[in-house]
């Protein structure tokens, strides 16, 4: 869905950054990033995302698992919202999170800073490669 502004779920990646924001004006900066990913994920909650946490991901190569990674949040099976609490983002978060866009097929990711302020990067991969023989498997620990 892509709204006034043209970008592909817009809306929901709104709400995401309203309730980020929300934390971080509450939490304010220097907890660990399980703090925020649990504040986020009960803002997320209330206001009525379906949302699962610590999404697992497994990446495959010619048939084999290559590698299992987490994802902090998947909102609305849509979008991978990947926090962080460092001083600063770099690029190898971004690559991370654009990784993870590419081995589960979704096309949008937020990446957020927890840090001195609030740093919020929006990650599209544009062309979602079909791959036949990947699984994301549901096991995750909390769902709406």
């Amino acid at each position: 869905m892509k709204n006034k502004n043209n970008y592909k779920y817009s809306d929901l990646t709104e709400k995401i950054i309203k309730e980020a924001y929300h934390v971080f004006n509450s939490l304010g900066s220097g907890f660990m990033e399980k703090v925020y990913e649990n504040a986020l994920a009960i803002r997320l909650k209330k206001a009525d995302l379906n949302i699962e946490t610590q999404f697992p991901i497994n990446v495959y190569f010619e048939n084999e698992l290559i590698g299992e990674y987490v994802a902090d949040i998947v909102v609305e099976r849509k979008i991978i919202v990947e926090l962080k609490a460092v001083k600063k983002l770099n690029s190898i978060h971004e690559v991370q999170l654009v990784n993870y866009l590419k081995a589960t097929n979704m096309e949008v990711g937020l990446l957020l800073n927890f840090g001195e302020k609030l740093e919020i990067k929006r990650k599209v991969n544009s062309n979602p490669p079909v791959i036949s023989n990947h699984s994301i498997h549901n096991r995750s620990a909390s769902k709406r």
